[in-house]
């Protein structure tokens, strides 16, 4: 009988050493002087040293993934921009209590490695993690054929981050007539890829390759827009300002995750023609296929994240973020639990 190898049973051990010497130098341009050892230690080590000034220092951490909109990037085999999608889904959820992001580590799980479509992945991580100031120390890919077809992979994104404890940001401040400053997302970000690829690509019957007049360019280009990062933004507004809450909008929409950031007691009124409409939502809103309230709770809209902020301080903070983003006052908080779109 012929003996067998791990390559005949579809994992390919030198292909993954190569990918690996492929992303190298990519890795290491993340590192800052906190970063110790080397990349191909069995774990990644980081120093905190800079962070021991503060009071009582606290660890935050998030993991996420980037879900169905693999698949657009999977039939595009275009792969370089959901590397971003990742960073961005962790670091945004971390600066939502006011941690600053050290580090980064991400998981890619694929039926065939391929080197090449690895590099690309890896590319976008390294450009999350710079636009968001943290470092790659380390991840895992894992081939596993019969899991996955040679086409197919997933991936996840671990994020660590700190904040000193007097300085989390809770939302139990929060009081009735807060002010919510909507700062605009670039486009459907990481959530709400069921429906996406419902309406377009089965109720529609459109290709990803097909050039959409309202958006200005293909269906895919537009869906594979990277979800933008708001690192730099929140982390200059809270050392400037009071913020008493921030809300990420990912898989909830404005409906659901607004309302997790405040106390139990308060519910939102939001003004929707507050902000300015980014093309994709005017056209799904255009092609009336789903309820408007449910549009709300699937998508951003056109808002990746909402601060809540003291009446008082709200045009102050507005013109601040103006002068790097588009923001917009788009509601208020009220005494009636639950979110009024108005």
């Amino acid at each position: 009988m012929n003996k067998i190898s791990y390559r005949d049973s579809g994992v390919n051990i030198d292909e993954g050493n190569k990918a690996v010497d492929i992303i190298k130098e990519k890795v290491k341009s993340t590192y800052n002087k906190n970063v110790l050892g080397d990349l191909g230690s069995f774990s990644g080590l980081y120093s905190i040293k800079d962070c021991l000034s503060m009071k009582e220092p606290v660890l935050l951490s998030s993991t996420d993934g980037v879900g169905t909109k693999l698949k657009i990037a999977q039939i595009m085999d275009k792969h370089d921009t959901v590397g971003i999608d990742l960073v961005a889904m962790c670091v945004n959820d971390l600066i939502c209590q006011g941690a600053k992001p050290l580090f980064f580590l991400d998981y890619i799980a694929t039926g065939s490695l391929k080197s090449n479509q690895v590099e690309d992945i890896v590319s976008g991580i390294v450009e999350g993690c710079k636009d968001s100031g943290c470092a790659l120390v380390g991840g895992e890919t894992a081939e596993m054929p019969g899991m996955y077809s040679d086409d197919e992979y997933d991936l996840a994104g671990f994020s660590v981050g700190i904040c000193d404890k007097e300085n989390i940001i809770t939302g139990e401040s929060v009081k009735e007539g807060d002010v919510l400053i909507g700062i605009s997302s670039s486009g459907i970000h990481s959530n709400g890829f069921s429906l996406i690829r419902k309406i377009f690509l089965d109720k529609l019957s459109w290709t990803l390759d097909k050039y959409v007049d309202e958006l200005g360019k293909t269906l895919g280009e537009e869906l594979l827009t990277p979800t933008k990062i708001y690192v730099n933004t929140v982390m200059d507004l809270i050392s400037k300002h009071n913020i008493k809450s921030i809300a990420h909008i990912t898989g909830g929409g404005l409906i659901e995750n607004v309302t997790r950031v405040i106390p139990e007691n308060l519910g939102i009124t939001v003004n929707k023609n507050s902000w300015k409409e980014l093309n994709i939502y005017s056209l799904i809103k255009k092609l009336d296929l789903v309820e408007e309230r449910e549009l709300y709770r699937s998508f951003n809209m056109g808002v990746g994240l909402v601060i809540i902020v003291d009446k008082k301080d709200a045009n102050e903070i507005l013109e601040c973020i103006n002068q790097t983003e588009d923001a917009y006052i788009i509601g208020e908080v009220t005494t009636d639990s639950g979110v009024v779109l108005c």
